[in-house]
């Protein structure tokens, strides 16, 4: 008779026979931050932080000590500073720019990722440069965006970002992004793509976070319809084929299927976000009770690795390795 429980009868044998682990270095720690002397709770998301940048830096070194390896930055922008054609994605004065250059001051080891993506600085809320018709339909304009982003990447590259991170979805972005980083010597600045980013109902407390939410419209004639696996793998050899360094499929939760096709596909690192609306689920779950939050957490940190993850970005990244490192 074959016996599989033998292989679980004791810790110490489960720990020998384990496929999986996880680690602090498994995780990316997405930070926000702000232009505002103090930091401010963020209400749609219970126990994350927009961060002033004295704050910022100190808590990335927080981080980066107990293992976690990489930040990923997403500012909140002044109104004022919104406009149609997001220039101040790529001012070298902006607050990313200034944050960069902050945290690798501060902390010469961390790898700092940062969001190449126009909503934040788009007084439309869009991920791209919007058209409206005659008739006031919108049209999100795909190469007049890519121009933009361009701008942006090369503006952190110049900052000292070691990794930027695309995540608008717009066509040929990656090609264009690695052209422009090569032609001005940047090289060595990598691309973590957002490959089969999906148009999820799960970012609802992220675009709270950012105030970045579309002033008309939706973002689903860019990003990828939720009911699509096989068009991952297209984006998969598309962005390989660009020059994609990381892939990226996002959410993560509710797409394990999605990463493992993506692992299947590409020899490359494959990336998954565990969003906004996935951290705001387990801790409201833990807050009333149902769950055990650091069991769960866990857990799910675990099933995104094991279905082919490499790195993680979850807003859980500090209490984890904490976990991890009482474990």
């Amino acid at each position: 008779m074959n016996r599989p429980r033998r292989n679980r009868r004791t810790p110490a044998i489960r720990s020998m026979v384990r496929e999986t682990t996880l680690s602090p270095a498994d995780f990316i720690l997405p930070m926000f931050l702000h232009e505002d002397p103090v930091d401010t709770a963020i209400d749609s998301m219970p126990g994350v932080t927009r961060w002033c940048l004295d704050s910022l830096v100190r808590e990335a070194g927080e981080a980066h000590a107990l293992g976690i390896p990489a930040v990923v930055l997403f500012p909140k922008i002044e109104d004022a500073l919104k406009s149609p054609l997001a220039e101040q994605s790529h001012h070298d004065n902006g607050l990313v720019p200034r944050a960069i250059r902050a945290l690798k001051a501060a902390h010469s080891t961390l790898c700092v990722i940062t969001d190449v993506a126009l909503d934040p600085y788009n007084s439309d809320g869009h991920d791209g440069i919007v058209h409206r018709g005659a008739h006031g339909e919108l049209t999100i304009l795909n190469d007049e965006t890519v121009d933009v982003l361009c701008l942006q990447a090369l503006c952190h590259a110049r900052a000292g970002a070691d990794i930027v991170a695309p995540s608008d979805m717009m066509d040929g972005r990656v090609a264009a992004i690695r052209d422009m980083l090569d032609g001005e010597d940047f090289t060595h600045v990598s691309i973590l793509s957002y490959t089969a980013k999906y148009a999820s109902a799960f970012y609802g407390p992220f675009r709270g976070a950012l105030d970045s939410a579309p002033k008309a419209g939706d973002k689903k004639t860019y990003q990828m319809d939720p009911a699509n696996s096989r068009e991952a793998v297209r984006e998969t050899l598309l962005d390989g084929a660009e020059g994609a360094d990381i892939l990226m499929v996002k959410p993560a939760g509710l797409y394990l299927d999605i990463i493992a096709k993506v692992r299947e596909t590409t020899l490359l690192p494959v990336a998954a976000y565990q969003v906004s609306g996935e951290y705001l689920m387990l801790k409201s779950a833990a807050a009333g009770g149902w769950l055990d939050e650091r069991a769960i957490v866990l857990e799910s940190l675990l099933a995104i690795k094991r279905a082919g993850a490499s790195m993680i970005l979850t807003y859980f990244a500090t209490q984890a390795a904490i976990w991890l490192r009482e474990h």
